[in-house]
């Protein structure tokens, strides 16, 4: 059994607040955290696929068809987005 694993990086804005409680309770419990501009982090990702090698390709998975499938489901949908909405 092979283990492949791919890194991607991308960067996302997002807040910690509850609706129901007021901006003072909002930044007592959540801190700088609950920022009404929201706030940003970079994140790592890590993707990791187990199988056999395929006689044929050599490939446990073709790489260029992993990262196809992490932008698609991942890094379009989060990269510079704010996942809070």
């Amino acid at each position: 059994m092979i283990y492949i694993t791919r890194r991607e990086r991308f960067n996302a804005a997002h807040k910690l607040y509850r609706q129901e409680w007021s901006d003072e309770q909002n930044l007592e419990i959540f801190g700088k955290c609950s920022n009404p501009n929201w706030h940003g982090h970079n994140y790592e990702l890590y993707v990791t696929v187990k199988g056999e090698i395929n006689p044929e390709t050599g490939f446990v998975i073709d790489l260029k068809e992993l990262k196809r499938i992490i932008t698609v489901y991942v890094t379009d949908v989060l990269d510079h987005k704010n996942i809070n909405l």
